[in-house]
């Protein structure tokens, strides 16, 4: 089995170490390895949300900036047979199937190392049952093979409530399932998990000591978590404590039309337009008409999210991790100005707006990175309402749909409407809802022609010192 392996041809005997010298010892070369990418296998039964977990702490790692990419084995084994005809072809003795789900998971490996060795990934998620300790073996040689570092993922839940709502809510939209009548389905999904109980050796203290892992419990009523080797795993420890699956409903929107939003200023502190004013007095009607369960309100430290929340006649409380991009030397400005006076930022931030940071300001990246403790508490929490900023908004927004880095600056956040997030299977379903109080348009499109070559020889020559 381990010849059929796939192996990092790119991989050296020894990593180089301090000084740019080779290390030639084993234990040396580990501690060396610090930047060796890393490799997250799930583990448990099917219907146990695995796939939920993967999908979650994929989107999340990209959006806090380490590349990840979850590879779910049964994705391949859909590929590899077009028609499933039914559990049978789970069965531990049907060889047939034994063999073309052993390739399934090989084929997903060599994906694996492509990405991670050759792709520029950070993080792979390997989304399978992984139930034996025959086939977690097969994945730490791999790993071995290729310097990866390994931290399984195992979830086990004994609750049959939450396992038939996973398989009525998940499985039955699977292809799988999709010329069968829900019952039916039920009844084979049920005998696949069968197919696997027999066989399944879960995580064991004492047999497993020197792995990394985490068991999550009963959807996160209890955790058991062995052997954190380094910051990414500690932040996937951290995460995953910290996320649930309580329906419930997030309430974005930004303050009300401010001053300066009236008059094309960017960033400041100023207080609500007549217009901002007539929106926080509809906002406050709209919550009162969703009736909403136990809603939390949160807004940043700036005038206008206050003052949008004060007309609510609620308790809110107040964040300083939800204030506005800081503009740096450009507060206050009109982007007409910022062109002006400063031609090259402007220029640069055009080019790429989400890692640009403002001469003595921030970056989007930087906000990123600020509101991380948001999207925890957002996580645990329930229903919430946050007032905030177009830029504060476009990185929730981005977390919750999975947006890229490039697509995050340019998501549309419009003033006096209201999003509603609600958490669903593997994402999050949104309406948009306009409460009908005429403001600004704040939203600038991403410019077609960004090449600095094109601005005049002495705005190239007066680069700001940060540069």
């Amino acid at each position: 089995m381990a010849s059929e392996l796939p192996q990092n041809p790119l991989r050296k005997i020894w990593m180089p170490c301090k000084n740019g010298l080779p290390e030639k010892h084993i234990s040396q070369r580990r501690v060396c390895m610090t930047n060796s990418p890393t490799l997250i296998v799930t583990v448990g039964l099917p219907a146990r949300g695995k796939t939920y977990i993967s999908k979650k702490l994929t989107r999340y790692l990209n959006w806090i900036g380490v590349p990840t990419k979850e590879f779910n084995v049964g994705q391949y084994r859909r590929e590899c047979v077009k028609i499933y005809k039914s559990f049978e072809f789970f069965r531990p003795d049907n060889e047939e199937g034994l063999k073309i789900r052993k390739q399934c998971a090989l084929a997903a490996l060599n994906d694996v190392r492509q990405y991670l060795s050759v792709g520029g990934g950070q993080v792979a998620v390997f989304d399978a049952t992984n139930t034996t300790r025959e086939r977690r073996s097969t994945i730490l040689r791999f790993a071995e093979q290729n310097g990866y570092k390994v931290f399984f993922v195992e979830s086990v839940c004994e609750d049959p409530d939450v396992i038939a709502q996973n398989i009525v809510q998940v499985k039955l939209g699977s292809p799988d399932y999709i010329d069968c009548n829900t019952e039916e389905a039920i009844q084979d999904f049920m005998k696949r998990i069968k197919c696997y109980e027999n066989s399944y050796q879960p995580l064991d203290e004492v047999l497993d000591k020197d792995l990394s892992y985490i068991k999550v419990m009963d959807v996160g009523q209890r955790y058991l978590v062995n052997l954190v080797l380094d910051h990414i795993q500690s932040r996937i420890v951290y995460y995953l404590m910290n996320i649930h699956i309580t329906p419930r409903s997030i309430y974005l929107c930004r303050h009300g039309e401010s001053e300066l939003n009236i008059r094309g200023r960017i960033g400041g502190d100023s207080g609500l337009s007549s217009g901002g004013k007539e929106f926080a007095l509809c906002l406050g009607k709209f919550i009162q008409e969703q009736n909403i369960k136990d809603l939390k309100v949160w807004t940043s430290q700036m005038k206008r999210t206050i003052q949008t929340a004060e007309a609510l006649g609620m308790p809110y409380e107040q964040w300083k991790a939800l204030n506005e991009i800081d503009a740096g030397v450009c507060e206050e400005m009109m982007y007409e100005e910022i062109q002006e006076h400063y031609p090259l930022e402007f220029a640069l931030r055009d080019q790429d707006k989400y890692r640009y940071r403002y001469p003595k300001g921030e970056s989007y990246e930087d906000l990123v990175q600020r509101l991380e403790p948001v999207i925890m508490e957002l996580e645990r929490q329930e229903n919430i309402l946050v007032i905030c900023h177009q830029a504060v908004m476009r990185c929730l927004l981005a977390y919750f749909l999975d947006k890229s880095a490039d697509e995050l600056p340019y998501l549309k956040c419009p003033l006096h409407t209201v999003l509603k997030l609600t958490p669903v299977a593997y994402g999050c379903k949104v309406e948009s809802i306009y409460l009908n109080v005429k403001a600004v348009n704040t939203h600038r499109d991403k410019p077609e022609n960004v090449d600095i070559s094109r601005l005049p020889e002495e705005a190239l020559l007066t680069v700001p010192a940060h540069h």
